[in-house]
């Protein structure tokens, strides 16, 4: 047996060299170069012909009642906008287009406030759809509030009423003093309630966002042709490796 030189690594049949890779490579560079152009221009072409996409901002004020609190609860607003009146805005435009409505909606309540936040992302030649419809959500969430507010407002009324005439009852009797006095604070803590309702109301519908959304085009353009560069490397080797294994087989 013969033994290697000194510090000469013996060579295996099965070894791959970087020459052998490069040689392989060169091989099938024309493989390389139609993956790496067909996806770099693939990625150029959606660069190019997407539209850009903007964020279109609706923002409502809950009505409120006393204490700071809400006549509804901005959870249960949130809530039915997103299992109920987005859902019928959708079918309403099937309905009506026989196809999809071409944009999202969503709906959020910002923490520790009243406000709730409709959200759309569209192109700005859809601006118009996106501001009908959040102006429909709004007139529909506005008609809910003033009803809300309606309600509460005649039943604080009833109330006052109601203790205006058992004031005068009580002025008529005797050792009423104390019942007059906690009816009269009754009274008054009722009409500082009907004082401090406050209506809804839409603070912005449908503002579009300075900016598009999405990445920039030139990112776009540049992870396509990272993508072209692997995926043409890979597909060099693999292209090789297709066909040693149909020369193999041809071979037997």
């Amino acid at each position: 047996m013969v033994e290697s030189p000194q510090g000469q690594r013996p060579r295996y049949d099965d070894e791959i060299s970087l020459v052998d890779l490069a040689a392989t490579f060169l091989k099938r560079r024309r493989v390389f170069y139609v993956v790496f152009i067909a996806i770099t221009l693939a990625g150029i072409a959606y660069a190019i012909f997407t539209p850009e996409k903007y964020e279109y901002v609706t923002l409502a004020k809950l009505a409120e009642k006393s204490g700071g609190e809400y006549i509804e609860e901005p959870s249960t607003v949130i809530a039915e906008l997103d299992s109920l009146w987005v859902p019928d805005l959708q079918a309403k435009f099937h309905a009506e287009n026989n196809r999809s409505l071409p944009f999202g909606v969503t709906a959020n309540n910002p923490e520790d406030t009243g406000l709730v936040r409709i959200v759309s992302e569209a192109s700005a030649s859809a601006g118009t759809m996106v501001e009908q419809a959040h102006r429909e959500l709004v007139e529909r969430l506005r008609s809910q509030q003033e009803q809300a507010v309606s309600a509460l407002r005649k039943s604080l009324e009833r109330q006052i009423v109601s203790l205006d005439s058992t004031i005068e009852m009580l002025e008529g009797g005797q050792d009423t003093g104390d019942a007059i006095a906690s009816a009269v604070e009754k009274q008054l803590s009722l009409e500082a309630d009907l004082e401090s309702l406050a209506p809804f109301e839409a603070l912005v519908v449908s503002r579009q966002s300075g900016e598009h959304t999405g990445p920039a085009r030139s990112l776009v353009i540049v992870l396509a042709g990272l993508l072209g560069l692997m995926a043409g490397v890979f597909l060099a080797f693999f292209a090789e490796f297709i066909g040693l294994v149909r020369n193999q087989l041809a071979g037997e």
